[in-house]
């Protein structure tokens, strides 16, 4: 392999860094929003699609989030104990896990409004270039997935 191969290893020639590290400071500055709704950003993703959705099943959203059945388990347990979500096995099939927002978690859509401007804002893009991020971004993740 010819010297310059090298070139190729180096961490500032890789997208998968700067994404790994966006990524890592994006979930950072989410923390003090969080922090005021008591909530982790596992569990703030979890409430975005019970919000947008309302009722789901636990296998739609861990394939909506991208996420095991092991890491979701506790994220539903504490949800479900602050009283945002209730879980309800189906009555069709047992298997099936039943998730819907409870008024409690309505209510706290409202305090949750704010929160993508506010990272928008601090993610320092025009409308544009966060449109071609977000374009990118999932045209990536289908490719990979489609791979595998």
């Amino acid at each position: 392999m010819k010297k310059d191969g090298y070139e190729l290893l180096k961490l500032n020639n890789q997208v998968c860094f700067p994404l790994y590290a966006c990524s890592k400071e994006l979930v950072r500055q989410y923390g003090p929003f969080l922090k005021e709704l008591d909530l982790t950003y596992t569990q703030y993703i979890t409430m975005m699609v019970l919000w947008e959705r309302e009722v789901t099943s636990s296998r739609e959203l861990a394939s909506c989030l991208h996420l095991d059945y092991g890491t979701l388990t506790p994220v539903l347990k504490r949800l479900e104990q602050a009283g945002y979500l209730k879980k309800e096995r189906a009555s069709d099939d047992e298997r099936t896990l039943t998730l819907t927002l409870t008024k409690e978690g309505k209510k706290l859509k409202e305090k949750a409004v704010n929160i993508p401007p506010a990272i928008a804002k601090r993610m320092g893009l025009t409308k544009e270039e966060f449109e071609t991020l977000y374009m990118l971004t999932y045209k990536a993740l289908k490719h990979m997935e489609s791979e595998e």
